[in-house]
């Protein structure tokens, strides 16, 4: 911690920080795209599509013979792109895994209403934290599914399978790994 220096950069405009990126040799071909994408997109976010293009040694910030500000862009380009394939199949299987937990528990429990049944689980310390995010997402919940279940039925929770939708994947995650029967969480 002795070593920490006071941060004394200031702000620069996407012009100046065009002009900068040129007298460090990245080539930019039209100044006027390159200052509306640092404007809308960031220096500190494009800086990292920037590095790569960077001579050894990377801390002397001087580009490589032909590094381009339109290199720059593809590099954010593809991440973007890759970043959102990504996302699209860590979806499914969120989706899939959350199904699992909610619907196998129900079905191997016979209760739909496992969810909200400390004894179905190991720890109740975990199980209690675990009803405070279910109760706090239940409550301030505006889903039409929610609102049609609180019109309709006595229960004071829904089913492990609505009530799951409400849960973040660390909340099914935790859930999972408090399931008291072993045979559930191998089935899962």
């Amino acid at each position: 911690m002795a070593n920490l220096i006071p941060f004394t950069k200031r702000f620069e405009s996407s012009e100046s920080l065009v002009n900068l990126l040129e007298s460090r040799g990245l080539l930019i071909c039209d100044r006027n795209k390159a200052i509306q994408y640092l404007d809308n997109i960031g220096y500190y976010r494009l800086s990292a599509y920037m590095y790569p293009l960077l001579k050894m040694p990377k801390t002397a910030h001087l580009y490589k013979e032909g590094a381009t500000f339109k290199k720059v862009m593809m590099l954010y380009r593809f991440d973007k792109k890759l970043r959102l394939l990504m996302f699209n199949e860590i979806e499914k299987i969120e989706i899939a895994i959350r199904r699992a937990v909610m619907q196998i528990t129900a079905d191997m429990t016979g209760n739909p209403f496992w969810l909200t049944d400390s004894s179905y689980f190991l720890d109740s310390s975990k199980f209690n934290e675990t009803m405070r995010a279910i109760s706090k997402e239940y409550s301030k919940s505006k889903e039409e599914f929610i609102l049609h279940f609180k019109r309709t039925y006595s229960e004071p929770y829904p089913p492990s399978w609505i009530l799951g939708e409400l849960l973040t994947i660390g909340n099914v995650n935790a859930i999972y790994r408090n399931i008291k029967q072993n045979r559930i969480r191998k089935r899962i």
